[in-house]
Formats: structure tokens, C-alpha cells, sequence
């Protein structure tokens, strides 16, 4: 049997974040995983994603710009940009295989399961840790619906070779709108079936509104308040009926959410609680299981956001080596939208500041005549600052239009140092530039 001081569960964001900086510290450290090492992120989400992003953005930059001085047509070669996403992700398994042996981390292929509280069983084989890192991630959660086996997964659509004429996703949430903006400039017919009322609901919804908008001018078509209720494959087509009537697609993606990818782990042996929203974990990322720690999307903490992650496994890892000492915080935890143009949000939406009492001020407004929007053709922009009124400090900020995901940055760093508008406001920043706009949004 195989003793290790840690074994870290998940090569993905959160367990990566955590591994290198415990055998930094001198453990004997092991990381196991049942997929190619990297994780989410690196394989099958971010990553992969803004490489065909940003293809279509430049297509998209293009086309806006017909007109203004920019003539000629250009389009997408859907197979050569997944090509290109290949020569990052196919080799990124054993690149980083290489890294982590480098850095002394014994690597495990395989499944790992609890026999009891410190020990896993893996490939047959038994192993034992003093602690235990789980940062298994999330998967696609189950749909339970009459046809559900012919959707095709996040994962799956980036795969795909060949992009069908028409798509239907299920689900209004970023994964959906995503694709969709990325599948629609490629030239398919797009259709988003939410469920509910408001789509994309734990962004600002002044912000939503806007992406709506840009959303359907470029012919996505946006159906809310349409629950799936069967997807019926005929021949090569497929027949999605909902609450609002039937529609015909070429594929079906489910973009309909993710959950906690735990099942397998047999946590009820190791004395870990867990619930539908992960593994329960304190402040510290430990969970019920004094030995065991948890982080990412398999935990019960933040939203399953990359940045939320990597912040997890570190403070994990801190916590494994000195004892429970770093708290987590997730107000100044950004995350971005990757739809064309991009929506970013940091720290609270008026409703959250609502809710906990606090005495706000709003500043928001729309940038499709600011200069930095008009020089690109930019139709959409627009922001929405969340203000402390009594001292002045900025709470929360949301963002939509070029370099968004940038910008948010500036904010995410006054939201974590508890700046003021007049501090952020009284900064040199380069211009004309993106940044330079955060000027006139007090």
C-alpha cells in the first residue's frame, strides 16, 4: 500500500492550484485523476472555448467594420479553428503530467473511491494519505426528460468538427450563451430554450437586458418560460417539444447547468457531508472530515467559476500545511460572460446589496456612443456600479462591451481593497483605452 502525506483528488483548476504548493512545502504528494490530467479548464471549458472565441471575435470585429473602411468577406473555417484549439489541448495532458513530476508530485490514473477515512482505493489498489484534497470538479447534471440520451454535452460541442445547420440548446445560463454566440457568427441557425423567466440569472439584470438584445439582433433566438419536456430523434433530425411548441434541429445541446461531480467517491465512508449544491465545506475549505478538504466546483462554496477555483485550492493547500488560518472571501471574485461583446460582473448586483440592507447609490448607463465603442462599431455596452452612499466605496460592478473581461479587473481590485469611487476615479490610466471609460462611469 502507498502512504503519501496528501492526496489530491482532480488535476482540474482547484486541485493543480493546490498540489504544486504543497510539495513546494516539502509533503510527499500524489494527485489522481480518471481523466486526462488538466482538468476542466484546461480541456474541455475556458480554455478550448476562448481559443474558438477568439476567432470569431476577430470574424465578428470584421463584419462590424464593413463599411467603415474595411471591405471584403471573410468567414469561418469551423474545422481549421478547432484544429487550432488542438495544439493547445491535446498535448496539455502531458505537458503538465511532465510539470508535476518535475515539481515532485507522484501522478495516479484512475478513479479514486473512500474504503474509510484516509484511505482511497484506486485501480484495485489501496492508498493512504494523512490528508485529502477532493477538487473532482462538476459535470453536466441530469435532465430527466424523454429523449435526454441524444443531447450532446458542453464537452462534446467542443469536438465538433462540423457545426450543424440548425442547434437548439437547452438552458439559459453562460454555457448557452456562449456556444450560441460562437455557434451563430459560424453560421448555424441558433435557439435557446430557458426554462424560466430570466435567463442568466446571477447577473445584474440591467446588464442581461442589453445582452438580450445583442443576443437576438444577431438571429439567436431566445425562448424563456420553455421547459423541455422530450427530444424525439427522426432520422437525423431531432424534435424538441417544450411547454411553447415543437421545434426542429440538427443538434441538441444541453447547456442546461452542471453539478458537483461526487457521486463516485463514496464520501459516506469517509464521514464527509455533502448536499445538492457539492461537499460541505467551513471558511477554511475543510470539510465534516477533519483530514479532508475540498475545492472548486465540487464544493459548496462559491459559483463554479474558474477564479473562484484556483483561490480555493490555494487557501486549501495553505490551510493543509499550517493549520486553518486563511479564510475564504468571494466578494471580489470576478467572472466574465464570453459572449460577443463580453459581460463581466465583481462583489454585489443592486438586489444582493438590497437584501443585506446596505444603503447603496447606482451609476449606470449605456456605451454604444462613448468614443471607445463608436471606433469599433460596437453597438452594445453598458455598466452598472454598485456605490456604498455613506462611504462612497465600490460594492459591485458589472460590465458589458470590449475587453470587459479586462476591465472588470480595475473593479475587482477596488472591491477586495475597499476603494472608493473618488480613489478608483483619481487614477492615471492610459488613453483613449477601455480602462479610460471607468472614468465617466461616476
Amino acid at each position: 500500500m502507498r502512504e503519501f502525506d496528501i492526496l489530491v483528488i482532480g488535476s482540474g483548476v482547484a486541485g493543480s492550484s493546490a498540489v504544486y504548493k504543497l510539495a513546494q512545502a516539502g509533503l510527499k504528494v500524489a494527485i489522481v485523476d480518471e481523466r486526462p490530467f488538466g482538468g476542466t479548464c484546461a480541456l474541455r471549458g475556458c480554455d478550448p472555448k476562448k481559443i474558438l472565441i477568439g476567432g470569431v471575435e476577430l470574424v465578428d470585429w470584421v463584419r462590424r467594420m464593413n463599411e467603415k473602411g474595411i471591405e471584403g468577406k471573410i468567414e469561418i473555417n469551423w474545422r481549421k479553428l478547432m484544429a487550432f484549439k488542438r495544439e493547445w489541448t491535446d498535448g496539455f495532458p502531458e505537458r503538465m503530467e511532465r510539470s508535476l513530476k518535475k515539481a515532485g508530485v507522484e501522478t495516479i490514473h484512475g478513479r479514486a473511491r473512500f474504503v474509510n477515512e484516509d484511505r482511497v482505493e484506486v485501480n484495485g489498489e489501496t492508498i493512504s494519505a494523512g490528508k485529502f484534497l477532493i477538487a473532482t470538479g462538476a459535470k453536466p447534471r441530469k435532465l430527466n426528460i424523454p429523449g435526454e440520451e441524444h443531447l450532446i454535452t458542453s464537452d462534446e460541442f467542443l469536438e465538433l468538427d462540423e457545426l450543424p445547420e440548425r442547434m437548439i440548446f437547452i438552458g439559459g445560463g453562460y454555457i448557452s450563451f456562449e456556444f450560441a454566440h460562437l455557434a451563430a457568427r459560424a453560421g448555424s441557425e441558433v435557439t435557446i430554450l430557458h426554462r424560466s423567466k430570466r435567463p442568466l440569472k446571477n447577473f445584474e439584470p440591467y446588464i442581461v437586458d442589453i445582452i438580450l438584445r445583442a443576443t437576438e439582433e444577431e438571429g439567436i433566438n431566445v425562448i424563456t418560460e420553455a421547459p423541455v419536456k422530450e427530444v424525439e430523434k427522426k432520422g437525423s433530425t431531432f424534435i424538441v417539444r417544450t411547454s411553447k411548441g415543437t421545434l426542429g434541429a440538427d443538434l441538441v445541446v444541453h447547456g442546461a447547468g452542471r453539478v458537483p461531480n461526487i457521486n463516485a467517491l463514496a464520501l459516506e465512508k469517509a464521514g464527509v457531508k455533502y448536499g445538492r449544491r457539492g461537499i460541505k465545506v467551513n471558511e477554511y475549505m475543510q470539510t465534516t472530515n477533519p483530514k479532508i478538504y475540498a475545492a472548486g466546483d465540487c464544493a459548496e462554496g462559491g459559483l463554479p467559476l474558474t477564479p473562484m477555483a484556483s483561490v480555493e485550492g490555494s487557501i486549501a493547500a495553505s490551510n493543509m500545511i499550517n493549520g486553518n488560518h486563511v479564510k475564504i472571501n468571494y466578494k471580489s471574485i470576478p467572472t466574465v460572460v464570453f459572449t460577443i461583446p463580453p459581460m463581466a460582473s465583481v462583489g454585489l448586483t443592486e438586489e444582493k446589496a438590497l437584501e443585506q440592507g446596505l444603503k447603496i447609490g447606482v451609476k449606470k448607463g449605456e456605451t454604444s456612443r462613448w468614443y471607445s465603442s463608436l471606433r469599433i462599431n460596437q453597438k452594445y455596452g453598458a455598466y452598472k456600479i454598485i456605490l456604498d452612499e455613506d462611504t462612497g466605496k465600490i460594492l459591485g460592478a458589472h460590465l458589458l462591451g470590449h475587453n470587459a473581461e479586462e476591465v472588470i479587473n480595475i473593479f475587482a481590485l477596488a472591491v477586495k481593497m475597499g476603494l472608493s469611487a473618488s480613489e478608483v476615479k483619481h487614477t492615471y490610466y492610459t488613453y483613449p483605452s477601455h480602462t479610460y471609460d471607468v472614468l465617466y462611469m461616476f
